[in-house]
């Protein structure tokens, strides 16, 4: 497979390159390094993911569409997974913009370009954030998720309804995966579980 993967530089990104790497496929990796956690951490992901044979990387805001088409058609992606957005939920209360350019804008530029270049399949981040004020335990995917209680969780619920209409309209396979909080070697900072081990 020759796949894209947007957030490469991102915690889960990273982890998902190294593996399909492993794995024998060829995968160009996009981030745009944004400065919401350490930018030095995700070149320090990179550094590692660009010694692999098999990856090349690009620096590239998917808010940027033209350039986003261009590498498209370039590259005919077989795959198309976008980990890319803007993370974090109290954040969102501060900076509401960088959410609506990340998560809906670029995500937006990213369906448009798999309508134009059909990928055998589309795979995307959405959030457990969705279900907001749903207090039935534990969450299933039929579950209702119409009531998000943070900005995070709209645009995050708002890109799985643009994904869906995509797919139905244009025939794109798409799969959306709805991550509770993940953790692991290289996790992003920001995250409960350094928080907790810091303290302790």
């Amino acid at each position: 497979m020759h796949i894209l993967v947007t957030g490469a530089a991102g915690f889960i990104g990273f982890h998902l390159v190294q593996r399909f790497i492993n794995d024998g496929h060829s995968v160009v990796g996009l981030d745009n390094l944004s400065s919401y956690y350490s930018v030095q951490l995700k070149k320090d992901r990179l550094n590692k993911l660009c010694s692999e044979k098999g990856f090349r990387f690009v620096q590239l805001d998917l808010a940027d569409a033209k350039t986003l088409l261009e590498l498209f058609e370039k590259e005919k992606f077989t795959h198309v997974v976008n980990l890319a957005a803007q993370a974090g939920v109290r954040y969102s209360l501060l900076n509401p913009k960088t959410y609506i350019q990340a998560n809906l804008v670029g995500f937006a530029n990213l369906l448009e370009a798999c309508r134009n270049y059909i990928p055998e399949h589309l795979v995307f981040a959405s959030s457990s954030s969705v279900y907001g004020l749903n207090a039935q335990m534990p969450f299933k995917e039929e579950y209702a998720a119409d009531h998000p209680v943070s900005l995070y969780a709209a645009t995050k619920k708002s890109s799985e309804l643009l994904a869906h209409s995509y797919s139905h309209l244009y025939r794109i396979p798409s799969t959306g995966l709805r991550f509770f909080t993940v953790y692991g070697p290289w996790g992003r900072p920001d995250m409960a579980l350094f928080s907790f081990t810091e303290s302790i």
